[in-house]
């Protein structure tokens, strides 16, 4: 099972070609078709885990500039070294995904597909609330949250000294940038996104663009 991003820029015209910003922060994540610019301000790539993919959408919407789509499903071996070589259903549902996520207008501008699509829609929902958390953030609360690790202790009087701010104020920013939340909730976004995976496909010939 394979998990592909689809990732389109949505203001490319104002702001002028954003992909190589994107890449960078895509750059560590562990892929097994690297993120790759494909054409014109688009952003592919393949991960193998559901973790990993909950990851890489939310990197992409914390910068409010992508619509991303993400699609459940296998890619045909061998698999490429370019993801424009690559073929599967699992391009196909990212494509979808993608479309859906350019119309969105106001709300999150994420949409999931896989071959079931109840549980698809559901890790959809759970995604795009954690994307409004991440989409909302300000910078001030980004300087903090960055020099953090989910999970370890002690942490915060280390951010207050890189910062040069008391660890009231990195307390302040944690609470209000929801972000111990938003680490409790994404195991159950990345597990929603592997059932949505299904007892099995739909036909390919319910799969065109």
């Amino acid at each position: 099972m394979h998990y592909v991003l689809t990732i389109n820029q949505r203001d490319s015209r104002d702001v002028g070609d954003m992909v190589g910003d994107l890449l960078r922060a895509l750059r560590h994540l562990p892929t097994v078709v690297p993120f790759q610019r494909t054409v014109g301000d688009e952003v592919q790539g393949v991960v193998e885990d559901a973790t990993t993919a909950v990851d890489a959408a939310l990197r992409a919407l914390r910068y409010r500039r992508w619509h991303v789509g993400l699609g459940v499903g296998g890619l045909t071996p061998p698999l490429p070294e370019r993801i424009v070589d690559g073929q599967g259903y699992g391009l196909v549902y990212a494509r979808r995904a993608v479309n859906r996520a350019m119309k969105t207008g106001e709300r999150i501008p994420l949409a999931v597909e896989g071959p079931d699509a109840g549980i698809a829609a559901e890790a959809e929902a759970v995604l795009r609330l954690l994307g409004q958390i991440v989409h909302t953030r300000t910078d001030a609360e980004w300087a903090v949250l960055d020099l953090l690790t989910p999970g370890a202790r002690g942490q915060q009087k280390y951010v207050a000294q890189e910062l040069g701010i008391t660890a009231q104020a990195v307390s302040r920013a944690v609470v209000r940038s929801h972000w111990m939340e938003e680490w409790a909730t994404r195991p159950a976004a990345a597990r929603l996104l592997d059932l949505v995976y299904g007892p099995a496909s739909l036909p390919e010939a319910s799969l065109a663009y």
